[in-house]
């Protein structure tokens, strides 16, 4: 529906003026390009009560006061974490006035809060960094060809159970990754399976289930050899492997497996798997988890999903 317009104080005079003058109703209707209808309905109330000015309803008074409105915004920048409804309860403890979480929503709203998901990033100390930067700084200017030599690695845990990790803050536009905002967590922490995978431009490994710990003969016997090995023979010398640094991966074993097989491992830099491109197939692989009611439980069927 489209939304009603009204007229202004200055165009009412006009109308009135032309026909005090008189012209017609349907004249000034054309002239002006207002409905007849309305142009007849304030010529009847000029001619009722000679006035033409707009009457102001008042409307439904707002629930809460500009202090209460002020009390629910310092409250949910001191706890981001509160829930609409944890707000709407602290409003009623502290005043006394109940009020929906719509109208917390909406308060908050109006000065730039909103309900959003928090960014869940690894926690970083300055030497990480510092060494981030450093080799972002000296990738930059590789070429596409360079980076299609690349094979991207990394290994992510899934669950089957559901997990819509609904968990909100209240922050501003253009906030979303400011410190307040984020969650710092370790990667690899809680039930679920474990699965590994290789990207390539143009290419990618089979998604490897890991049922049991990943060791250093299980990286090297199953990983390695079983995949990287594979990219390697069929590119040859300018295949480059990247993996990060869990303790599997550095281990003595597989530096000597890379070696005795030619291939070349790209430097990386610790706690960044936001640089890893993989990390949107994953991103991917979770949605399609998510997206599977009900959700299987037993192993054959993530295999089935991936």
């Amino acid at each position: 529906m489209a939304q009603r317009k009204h007229l202004d104080d200055f165009l009412r005079g006009r109308i009135i003026g032309r026909l005090e003058c008189g012209r017609t109703q349907l004249e000034v209707s054309e002239e002006l390009g207002i409905a007849q209808s309305v142009i007849s309905r304030l010529w009847q109330r000029f001619q009722d009560d000679g006035n033409v000015s707009r009457c102001h309803s008042t409307g439904r008074p707002r629930v809460t006061t500009p202090n209460e409105d002020r009390y629910l915004a310092v409250t949910a920048k001191r706890n981001r974490w509160s829930t609409a409804s944890d707000l709407s309860r602290q409003l009623s403890s502290a005043t006394g006035t109940t009020v929906s979480r719509h109208t917390v929503y909406r308060r908050l709203g109006h000065i730039g809060l909103y309900a959003r998901r928090p960014v869940r990033c690894v926690p970083l100390t300055a030497t990480h960094c510092r060494l981030r930067l450093a080799w972002s700084r000296e990738h930059a200017l590789w070429t596409p060809q360079q980076w299609s030599c690349v094979m991207f690695s990394d290994e992510s845990r899934f669950s089957l159970q559901s997990d819509s990790r609904r968990t909100f803050i209240w922050r501003a536009p253009g906030t979303r990754y400011h410190q307040e905002n984020t969650i710092e967590r370790h990667r690899y922490g809680g039930a679920g399976w474990l699965v590994w995978g290789g990207i390539i431009l143009g290419s990618r490994t089979d998604l490897h289930v890991q049922s049991v710990t990943v060791t250093g003969h299980i990286y090297r016997d199953v990983i390695l050899e079983q995949h990287v090995r594979l990219f390697r023979g069929a590119m040859g010398a300018e295949f480059m492997f990247m993996d990060d640094n869990a303790c599997p991966h550095r281990a003595n074993i597989v530096d000597e497996c890379l070696q005795s097989e030619d291939i070349t491992r790209i430097d990386w830099p610790a706690y960044s798997p936001d640089l890893n491109p993989i990390e949107h197939v994953w991103d991917m692989l979770g949605r399609r988890i998510a997206a599977v009611k009900p959700l299987p439980p037993v192993y054959r069927n993530f295999e089935g999903i991936a």
